[in-house]
């Protein structure tokens, strides 16, 4: 067997305690290793060129389309599918039943057969009938009033306003986007080790990212001319998220913590540096002032989030300032301590961002190929001594105060998706879906002390302990697997983890409607397809217009 490569040097990672906190997890910003800067930077790699083999949208917009493109020895195809729709059926809920436009991502380019079928049944979404070739199904709803402006300004002969294409950010939002065999299409399992879809949600990323093409092309083909390439590579593709991503983050420890681990290696080897170049140098300044420039236009409703952005538009510029003199990253890094933690993620990201030879190779660590391949305990004092050392956050809920058993999680009758009711007032808790951790290793720590030591003996007895067992082994071996907080106590914001996920996925002007929902934009700035060849597909962190 040949030697492994040296690793780069790193400096020791930041600790779960520290990290894996709701707050922070809600703090996160995307990184270069957010799964759709992954993809653009694949396709570029390969030179991959996307196609438009099928145009059938008549004057009115309506029809369907058909978009290929090559990633890793495959062809994959959107089939996109645009009706009329009522404004009065027009909604970002689940119980939507007819949306604006409906896509598949199928796996090659379909025949007049299967895309028969797919224009048929796309639009059904849930109630429709798909196969094993159909990797991805998505929806999206246009964002009437600026898709409206865009057609105008087009048809009368000018490029649209650019102030409202900062204040929007995209001529269409998602309501979901599916994978991983949900309504009968293809299982997770078959593409899994397919080159370029291999990576954690690679395959929706790739239909988002296609979405986003056909929205531009839908409102130039109405407004009879091209949009600016500059105002084109902003309109990204808006989304709507709400409790039903919550839980992926409970139900998948061992991705959640590969997550989190590569990109706190990176930070880690990031701060192991022991200098900074003028090059180097020149670019986190770069960055800095396009940050600056994001955060000028990220504004939204919610007073309590624009207050935060506002905080954080205060502290930037002393992050920008100390790069000057900094001599290394981790002068910067230890700069941005004292600051807030929507600061502090700032930082991190912006630190990853000029290291590409450090950071990007880590993007294959995040996928969860085997999940927990673990050494259970010995006995139950080993398993004692891994919940004190790894669980002292839920020993020291108290349960019996009833703010602490606020809310329980649930998964509705009528949806299917994961929904949150308040234990005190609603009736249903009896069907709650197992997303308090705390309280279940608080529950077999006490039952620990009254057991025997042998683990199999007290696993016979105890049965109801094995998922909290499960967590405790995972912890031990996948450090950041575990939210370090009460999930189901009234401090629990669940958009804090609706962030997590969305920042790795590449998302960002955060625009929170409630604590349980929130708009983000998918994409803006993101490479069009011409753009694959040049430096502007893997340029794109925290885009700003223009840039």
């Amino acid at each position: 067997m040949k030697d492994l490569p040296p690793q780069p040097p790193q400096t020791a990672l930041r600790p779960p305690a520290q990290v894996m906190r709701l707050s922070r997890l809600g703090a996160a910003f995307p990184t270069r290793l957010s799964f759709l800067r992954c993809l653009t930077r694949r396709l570029a790699d390969e030179g991959a060129q996307v196609t438009r083999p099928v145009w059938q949208i008549d004057a009115r917009g309506y029809g369907h389309a058909v978009y290929s493109v090559p990633l890793g020895g495959h062809v994959y195809s959107l089939v996109a599918v645009s009706n009329a729709l009522p404004d009065a059926l027009r909604t970002d809920r689940v119980i939507a039943t007819a949306w604006d436009t409906a896509y598949v991502l199928y796996d090659g380019v379909p025949d007049a057969d299967a895309l028969a079928r797919l224009c048929r049944e796309a639009p059904l979404q849930e109630a429709g009938r798909f196969t094993e070739r159909d990797l991805v199904l998505s929806r999206a709803n246009k964002s009437v009033r600026l898709f409206n402006h865009v057609v105008d300004c087009l048809r009368a002969g000018h490029q649209p306003d650019a102030a409202q294409i900062d204040a929007v950010g995209y001529l269409m939002r998602t309501t979901a986007v599916y994978g991983n065999g949900k309504f009968g299409i293809a299982d997770r399992g078959l593409i899994e080790d397919r080159p370029g879809i291999e990576g954690p949600f690679a395959a929706e990323m790739l239909t988002v990212w296609l979405i986003r093409s056909f929205t531009h092309d839908l409102v130039e083909h109405l407004g009879g001319r091209a949009l600016d390439p500059r105002l084109k590579r902003h309109l990204g593709i808006g989304n709507s998220t709400g409790l039903g991503m919550a839980p992926f983050l409970v139900s998948h420890p061992v991705l959640l913590n590969n997550w989190i681990m590569a990109r706190e290696t990176a930070l880690a080897r990031v701060r192991a540096l022991p200098g900074l170049d003028a090059d180097k140098r020149a670019r986190l300044h770069t960055l800095a002032a396009r940050a600056a420039a994001h955060l000028q236009e990220w504004q939204v409703p919610d007073p309590a989030h624009q207050a935060r952005i506002e905080a954080l538009r205060t502290e930037w510029p002393q992050i920008a300032r100390a790069i000057a003199d900094a001599p290394h990253p981790e002068a910067l890094f230890t700069r941005a301590a004292p600051l807030s933690e929507d600061a502090q993620e700032l930082t991190v990201a912006l630190l990853l961002e000029p290291y590409p030879e450090l950071v990007d190779g880590l993007a294959a660590c995040m996928s969860d190929p085997l999940g927990l391949c673990a050494v259970p305990f010995a006995n139950t004092a080993d398993l004692r001594s891994a919940i004190d050392r790894g669980f002292g956050w839920a020993l020291e809920v108290d349960f019996d105060c009833p703010s602490q058993q606020h809310q329980f999680w649930y998964v509705s009758e009528e949806k299917l998706e994961p929904r949150l009711g308040l234990r005190h007032q609603e009736a249903g808790a009896e069907l709650e879906s197992p997303l308090d951790i705390a309280r279940r290793v608080q529950a077999l720590r006490r039952d620990l002390d009254r057991g025997p030591n042998d683990l199999r003996a007290f696993r016979t007895a105890h049965p109801q302990h094995e998922l909290a067992l499960r967590r405790v082994l995972t912890a031990t071996h996948h450090p950041y697997s575990e939210i370090q907080d009460n999930l189901i106590g009234h401090t629990c914001l669940p958009i804090d983890m609706l962030r997590c996920k969305l920042a790795f996925f590449g998302a960002a002007k955060f625009d929170p409607k409630s604590d349980r929902w929130t708009r983000v934009t998918l994409a803006q700035g993101a490479p069009l397809p011409e753009d694959l060849g040049t430096p502007l597909a893997d340029d794109w962190w925290l885009p700003v217009r223009g840039a």
